[in-house]
Formats: C-alpha cells, structure tokens, sequence
C-alpha cells in the first residue's frame, strides 16, 4: 500500500480537475441514458398520435440528450488526459530527482535496459491509474444514485432492482475476475522489463553477438518473454471479454426486471404505459457505467507493481551523504587525503586503505599503480559518486561532505577512461561542459585536443552527429573530444583518469603537450597506468592495494628499483 499513498500523493494536488473529470464523466453517461430514454419516450407518444406540439419537447430533449453526450465526452476525455498527464510529469520528475543521486554507485548492479523499463514502461503505466482504477468506480457510484432517484420517483422497487444490478456487475464480477486474473498484472510488469532488457541487451552487443554467432540464440529468448508476456495478455482480453459479457447479461437482465415489475404497475394503474419503454432503456443504459470496473483490479495491480519498480529505486539510499546546507568558500584549490579508507560493499576488501597525500594548489601529482591498486577509486570519492567510510578529504581547507556535490564537480573537470557520448552533434556533446560558450571557444577546445581538423573535414563540421555512444568516432577521435570538454569547462581543477587510453603514440604526445600546458594555474591529479611524461609531475604516488607503497619523482622512483621502476621496464618492452 505504500506505493498507493506515493500515487495519491502526486494526484492529490489536481483534485479540482479530477473532481470536474468525474463530473463530465457522469454527465457524459447521463446524457447517454437520457438519450435512450427520451427516445423511447418519443416513440411510445407519437404511437398515439398526438399533436405535433405535444412532442416538441421530448423531440429537442433527445436532440439537447444527443449533442450534450458527445460535448461532455470530449470534455471529460480532455480533463482526465490533462490530469492523466499532468500526473504522469509529476512521476517522472520525482523518477529523475530520486534516480540522480544515486548515480553511478546504487546503479552499478541495475541493467541498462531494466533501468530504461523502469522509466519509460513503469511510468507509462500510471497512466491507467485515474483512467482506469480511481475514476470508474466513483463515476459508477454517482450514476447508481442519480439514475436510482429519478426510478424512485415512479417506484422505489426500480431503484432496488437497479442497486442490486449494480452490486452484482459493479462488484460481484470485478471480485471473480480479480481471482481469476490474480498475479497476472505482477507478471505482465516483470515480462516487459524483461523484455525491455533483452531487446537492449541485444541492441547493445549487436557486433559481439554477431561475431560470435549468437544472433538466434538471443533471438530465441526474446521469442521466449515475449510469448510468456502475449500469453498473459490473451488470459487478460478473455477475461475482458468474459466480464463484458457478464456485465452485458447482468444489464439485459435488469432491464426484463424493470419491464415485469413495469407492466404490472401499469396493470394496476400506478404507471403509465409509455413511461415503461422509456425506465426500461434508461436502466439498461446505466450499465455504460459499469462496464470499465471489471478490470479495476487488473489495473491496480500493474500500477501497483511498477510503482513498486519505480519506488525500489528512487527510495534506495544514496552512497554519499549531503549536507544539505549552502557550500563552503573554498580557501584555495588544494586537496588532502587524510586516512582515508573506502570500499564498495561491506564485506569487499578496502580499495583504499589509510590513504594519505596532498595536492597544493596549482600542485601537479600522479597516481600509479597496477590494475586494481585503487586509483579509480580516488576519483569516485572526489567526484562525489561514493562517501568514504574513515578518514576524511578536504578541498579548499574544508571537508568535502560541507559541499554540495554540484559544487564539488563544478570545481573539478575531469577526462575519464571511459567517455559517454551523446547522439547529438559534436557542437553539443562540447557544450555539455559550457552551455553558453562562445564558437571561438569551442573551436580553441578541439584545436587544444588536436580535433579541430577532424571536425572540419567532416561534412557538417561542428553540426556533424556522433552516434549512440559516439559510435561514428574512433576510440581516439572519442576520447579528445572528452579532452576537448575539459578545456572547454576550464575548471581549477583538473583530474585525468587514463586520459590519454585510445590515441595512438604520436597524438597522444601532442594531447599531452596541450594538456601540460592546461595544468599551468591548476590542482592537477593524474591517474594512469601510462607512465609517459611524468618526469614533469610534482610528485607520484604508486598505489598497490589501496596503499601507498613509493612516493617521489620520477627520477627518485627509478632509481629505487621496485613496483615503480618494474612498470616503467614494462611499459618500455611493449612501447
């Protein structure tokens, strides 16, 4: 139920238009009884021929009855879609709000294509909750009443016989269909997330998939959910089709109960023959009401169960813990490590283990070390992507965690082995690190990332689209462009973490040679396994177990002939 209470929270703030939806809604339904019903009216008085001038007003009710149905119904399916996507934004928003700080460290066991399930299926979902769940029933119960004290003016027997009609279609079936379809709605959400995530999954390793020549067999699985999901979906349109035509008997049948008890009234004199023809199709237009609440229960269920997907995100903690106050002024842009501990999971080894250094301002340092030494991991707590768990990181003369992570990664500009790129165009995949920069400075970025020619010898030049995930790029062409953003964002602190993977030897000496000279008048902090050019840091870290075991320059490290010097013999055998 929790779920339920995040859904009426966020629709609670429309509730004047939901109540004016539902208003529409039974007029719209009452138009269409008093249409059939006025008709019926008209043909039992003008079989006895009476004057024209007697039928007039029953002839403009059903032509007012006809025109009135169509207006209110397309004024309730405009209200309720308003809300409905009014709604809709709402969940989203709070979707992303709750999503963003929980990247990347609570996203890292979350599939890519479950994740994207999430936001774009489970959220479409909510769009039967006002449509579907809450509206029929209160539009059901508003017609029972109306309708049954308009019968009650003629005999109080036909609003029984209406109100138990309505009990056994408006509950009765609804009840027996929830016990038929039960779980069906729960399995309907997980299929198509698991649809979802296949069909990405595939799209993804598209290439791999076909050198490997395992094209049919994934193919084979996704046949395989998605006949699971089309069987599901045909055990819910029987059970559509079975409730209308309950619901439809159950109707057919109030009206002979109406006709019995009318014309036995009309027997004895208590009602008037061309009323009868006139309550009988007014009940039996009633039902319109009824026939959407069968698969109310269905409905809740899915709601239910993706709410439940979304709120098993949003609700999860993040990895890192905001003060949730204004940021600090930073007394300079210098960085310390104190002690500093971290590990990414309870019982994981430290990546990091009483890690102590400092970086003065406009300093430059290096981190080196062989795979899983830990110095990703001092770029993660930088960031703000995960909280450490001893010690404590200053910036600026403060702790970290006094700033708002916005405000830590504003400081910092940063070049990443692994670069996103988006499918948009070159222009703006830069203008992600500057939004309102200048042309000439985006051509001074990619001419200091050695991109400029490339992008010229384009078709469209800076225009040019790059693909999902820059997949018109090389690698390289890839990587300075991410180089390319950092000049761009111009940030007083720089941190590369393998920024130079992908170029081939001669450009990444010139990228280099651009990069040294960005360092001038900023914190550098160099992570890398390339050890290229680091004779001209301040100082180098070698980090084997989240500990540092050398610290020096670089012509220190050599000489000393252990972890440090065993890299740059081997960097030298594969150079």
């Amino acid at each position: 139920m929790k779920s339920m209470r995040w859904l009426i929270r966020l629709i609670l703030p429309y509730w004047r238009r939901i109540l004016l939806a539902l208003i529409l809604s039974t007029l719209a339904i009452t138009s269409h009884i008093g249409l059939m019903a006025a008709s019926a009216y008209l043909l039992a008085r003008a079989a006895l021929h009476p004057p024209i001038l007697d039928l007039m007003v029953t002839i403009v009710g059903v032509r007012v009855f006809g025109l009135s149905r169509a207006v209110f119904r397309y004024l309730e399916r405009y209200v309720s879609h308003d809300v409905t996507f009014r709604v809709l934004s709402q969940i989203r928003v709070k979707f992303y709000q709750g999503l963003e700080p929980l990247a990347p460290a609570r996203l890292l066991n979350v599939r890519s294509g479950d994740l994207l399930s999430r936001i774009v299926a489970d959220v479409e979902i909510q769009q039967n909750l006002f449509l579907r769940v809450f509206a029929p029933p209160f539009v059901a119960v508003l017609v029972l009443f109306g309708y049954g004290l308009f019968l009650a003016h003629y005999d109080v027997r036909f609003s029984f016989i209406l109100a138990a009609c309505f009990l056994v279609a408006g509950l009765g079936i609804p009840l027996g269909i929830k016990g038929l379809s039960r779980g069906v709605g729960r399995r309907m959400v997980a299929l198509k997330a698991e649809l979802s995530t296949q069909v990405a999954d595939t799209l993804l390793g598209m290439t791999e998939l076909v050198v490997y020549g395992q094209i049919q067999k994934h193919l084979a699985k996704i046949q395989r959910t998605d006949q699971k999901l089309q069987a599901q979906q045909s055990r819910i349109a029987g059970l559509s089709a079975l409730s209308s035509a309950l619901t439809g008997m159950i109707a057919n049948l109030g009206l002979w109960a109406v006709l019995v008890l009318g014309i036995l009234l009309v027997e004895n004199g208590n009602l008037s023959g061309v009323n009868l023809g006139m309550l009988a199709l007014g009940t039996f237009s009633s039902f319109e009401a009824l026939f959407p609440l069968a698969l109310v229960p269905h409905y809740l269920e899915q709601n239910r169960a993706a709410a439940e997907r979304l709120l098993e995100l949003i609700e999860s903690e993040p990895a890192f813990k905001s003060s949730g106050g204004l940021s600090p002024r930073p007394k300079g842009m210098d960085l310390a490590f104190n002690e500093v501990s971290f590990r990414y999971e309870p019982d994981a080894p430290w990546a990091l283990n009483q890690l102590t250094f400092r970086i003065p301002q406009h300093g430059k340092m290096a981190i080196v070390g062989p795979s899983g030494a830990g110095k990703t991991s001092v770029v993660n707590l930088l960031l703000r992507f995960w909280d450490y768990d001893a010690g404590q990181i200053d910036l600026g003369g403060h702790s970290i965690r006094e700033y708002t992570p916005d405000d830590v990664r504003g400081f910092i500009g940063v070049v990443t082995q692994r670069t996103h790129l988006f499918n948009a165009t070159i222009r703006e995949n830069l203008l992600l690190a500057k939004p309102k920069a200048t042309e000439d400075e985006l051509i001074q970025a990619a001419q200091q990332a050695k991109l400029h020619d490339f992008i010229l010898s384009t078709p469209l030049g800076y225009d040019s689209r790059v693909g999902e995930g820059g997949f018109k790029l090389s690698g390289g062409q890839r990587q300075r462009l991410a180089v390319a953003r950092v000049f761009l964002k111009n940030a007083p602190i720089l941190i590369l973490d393998e920024a130079m993977a992908g170029l081939d030897p001669l450009t990444e000496r010139e990228v280099m040679d651009e990069i040294y000279r960005l360092m001038e008048g900023r914190t550098t902090l160099v992570i890398t396994h390339r050890l290229l050019g680091l004779e001209k840091m301040d100082e180098i870290l070698v980090l084997d177990h989240g500990r540092i075991v050398e610290r020096g320059k670089h012509g220190e490290l050599l000489q000393q002939q252990r972890l440090y010097h065993m890299l740059w013999e081997t960097e030298s055998v594969f150079d």
